[in-house]
């Protein structure tokens, strides 16, 4: 079942539970294995223990979280710890997510590319990672996505690898397969990257390590996905299922302790005296909300309706300025081109077989790597060798 929580708690959990290593199928000591990232609920957890042990899979766990730079790092330090402490394959790293859980699926394809060999979505939806405004295409262009859902929703993500599967046209046991078929490549040889945190702009062999956006670049256009205005209703968080019939928005979720006025199985049947069908009807007409203003809320609770006064009020947008970089190995004259925008450092992590090589950074020459390792390339000096 996909749902939607609203903006007043895209702050969510963003630490992922102890790591589980399930090898009850036989494994040789020390032997590296697949790893799978699973972003679900506890009863959902269960069925993919299940079949992560009979593969000899490892299985990293942690609740649906909201999408957020704070649950990427998060994912990002739980691995670190988890590859310190157990043997994994590099090449077949696996991130999922079911319901709660899908949407934070596509958020860290877009904003922790290079861990991934491919990823799947179990229902769910895109729509509150796009909203964030920090879905970057670029970023995503090297992940094979599975998204298996039932729903309707045609949300565009251009950039994205997504082939898009009916639940009753696979099972999870199919879904793992098509990930055991991807195996990750740690050196492709054209990578694209978009980020305005300097926290999280790495992409496979480069990271953007000091950005300057006086440095403009029209070559390189912005990939971000497009939000909706990100409207929502000051009535504290709630949740609910786009997918669920009417009449009106379901509230299927609340926070702990919450305050607002809303309870479970409330129907919000008005909003702003606009007739809500259902919950997708509700995300239509949020999505329309340009500004910020008083509105009255329709509630039917059993037989009892109820209005509610309150605001609809919008997000404030962050990373409005974004740094690109697009960096190619070229194999026939065995060159190193980088193409930047906003990008005043940048670090590579170049392999064996690809040095010596010259570097070419924006038309101009940056030195020449001879030896594999890390590099360090600024504009206006040669590439040197890392600290």
């Amino acid at each position: 079942m996909s749902s939607v929580r609203t903006p007043a708690i895209t702050r969510a959990v963003a630490v992922l539970a102890t790591a589980t290593l399930l090898a009850q199928t036989p494994v040789a000591p020390g032997q590296p294995r697949p790893l799978v990232v699973l972003l679900a609920g506890e009863q959902e957890r269960k069925a993919w223990e299940e079949s992560a042990t009979r593969r000899g899979w490892a299985l990293l766990t942690g609740p649906p979280a909201a999408p957020s730079d704070a649950l990427a790092k998060a994912v990002r330090k739980a691995l670190e710890d988890f590859r310190a402490r157990t043997p994994v394959d590099a090449t077949r790293v696996y991130l999922a997510g079911q319901g709660r859980g899908a949407a934070a699926v596509f958020y860290l394809v877009a904003r922790l590319p290079d861990p991934w060999a491919a990823a799947l979505a179990l229902e769910g939806s895109p729509k509150p990672a796009i909203d964030t405004g920090r879905l970057f295409a670029a970023n995503a262009q090297l992940v094979p996505m599975l998204w298996i859902t039932s729903g309707a929703e045609r949300s565009s993500l251009p950039g994205f690898q997504i082939e898009r599967r009916n639940p009753a046209q696979m099972s999870l046991e199919q879904a793992l397969d098509w990930l055991a078929q991807h195996e990750r490549d740690p050196f492709p040889p054209k990578v694209d990257c978009e980020s305005g945190n300097p926290e999280l702009a790495r992409c496979y062999w480069i990271e953007m390590t000091r950005l300057d956006f006086s440095r403009r670049n029209d070559v390189l256009p912005a990939s971000r996905l497009a939000p909706g205005s990100g409207a929502s209703l000051a009535l504290g968080g709630f949740g609910f299922d786009p997918a669920e019939r009417g009449p009106g928005l379901v509230v299927g979720w609340l926070p702990q302790n919450y305050q607002g006025p809303l309870k479970l199985d409330d129907r919000i049947v008005a909003v702003a005296g606009k007739e809500i069908r259902d919950g997708q009807a509700y995300l239509e007409f949020m999505d329309q909300v340009k500004e910020e203003q008083r509105a009255a809320v329709m509630v039917q609770r059993g037989k009892e309706r109820l209005r509610i006064e309150t605001r609809i009020v919008l997000p404030k947008r962050e990373e409005a300025q974004t740094a690109r970089v697009q960096a190619e190995f070229l194999s026939d004259t065995r060159e190193l081109l980088l193409i930047s925008r906003g990008v005043a450092e940048l670090r590579l992590d170049l392999p064996r077989y690809w040095v010596p090589c010259p570097i070419n950074w924006n038309g101009l020459a940056a030195g020449q790597a001879d030896s594999p390792g890390c590099w360090i390339v600024s504009e206006g000096s040669p590439a040197r060798r890392c600290p």
